[in-house]
């Protein structure tokens, strides 16, 4: 602990304070909203570095492999999927198709809805980034073994799937 002096509310003397100089983190660190938080931090930050320079976040990232993935997905499957509300997804797909990453087609089995494909160039794009992405979730799990980072993953899929 050091010490300093605080000013008194009540008279102009200074009195001295305890401030700790360890923080007791212990409780922050028992919760899993919070260590879960604290890793999708640190490999959020390393991912937009270098999905920078092909203009891609990580919610964009994901739209483009859905599709890429999924040919004829809708929009309407895709908010379901990201838990993406349907007007943020709106602007997201026009700025994939003024890239010229995605485009929309008639749905084979329902008249109404719009199927999204890839282009070729969205396609290009997004195995590019796949394998930028694929060697920075093992460069950021490279202290956890094969099986830890299943069991990790697994662990991960049944707290959110459970909402």
């Amino acid at each position: 602990m050091s010490t300093v002096l605080e000013a008194s509310t009540e008279a102009t003397c200074l009195s001295p304070v305890e401030i700790p100089t360890a923080i007791d983190n212990a409780f922050l660190e028992s919760l899993i909203g919070y260590n879960a938080r604290r890793a999708a931090l640190a490999v959020i930050g390393v991912f937009m570095e270098r999905m920078a320079p092909y203009g891609l976040r990580v919610v964009d990232f994901s739209v483009l492999t859905l599709i890429t993935h999924n040919p004829g997905i809708t929009s309407r499957q895709l908010s379901s999927m990201l838990a993406i509300l349907p007007p943020n997804l709106v602007g997201m797909i026009r700025q994939m198709q003024a890239r010229g990453l995605i485009e929309k087609r008639p749905h084979p089995n329902d008249r109404r809805a719009q199927g999204l494909y890839a282009t070729a160039a969205g396609e290009q794009l997004q195995a590019q980034t796949q394998q930028v992405v694929s060697t920075l979730e093992s460069e950021a799990v490279t202290q956890l073994t094969p099986e830890e980072r299943h069991t990790l993953i697994r662990l991960l899929r049944k707290v959110y799937e459970f909402r």
